[in-house]
């Protein structure tokens, strides 16, 4: 029985393990197979644009009793089953829809979920430290 060990900030690495570990700040905050820590965001991402962002923002949560996040203009709520959602949404929401999408959460989306911030975020404030380090013991 082979065991391999990966360290890495590349989810799309990741992916294929058998199982990930999911580190901040030194300690473990996951540990499980790829499929069942995405099952941990809570279902499918659904993204939409609308004439007006917070007016949809306020009818998810009234109507559908969901946490929407608005990001760079666009409206973005987890929902179980986003493909049957969607065309329930389409048929009774009032807000103009401009587009909507679906795709099912990644393990960067698992990171952000568990760490509150993106790994990107996460290996560029590193990078940063270590760079002020540099500077300081010249």
């Amino acid at each position: 029985n082979l065991t391999i060990f990966l360290t890495t900030h590349y989810m799309e690495e990741a992916e294929n393990c058998d199982r990930i570990a999911i580190i901040d700040h030194g300690s473990i905050v996951a540990l499980d197979k790829p499929e069942t820590l995405k099952d941990r965001v809570g279902g499918d991402l659904v993204s939409l644009t609308t004439e007006n962002n917070d007016a949809a923002s306020v009818e998810l949560k009234e109507r559908y009793q969901l946490s929407p996040e608005i990001h760079d203009g666009v409206v973005t709520i987890c929902v179980p089953h986003g493909e049957a959602f969607i065309p329930e949404l389409v048929r009774s929401f009032n807000t103009r829809l401009l587009s909507i999408s679906v795709r099912r959460p990644t393990l960067d989306d698992v990171f952000v979920k568990l760490t509150g911030r993106g790994i990107r975020d996460n290996a560029s404030s590193s990078l940063e430290q270590m760079r002020m380090m540099m500077r300081g013991s010249r």
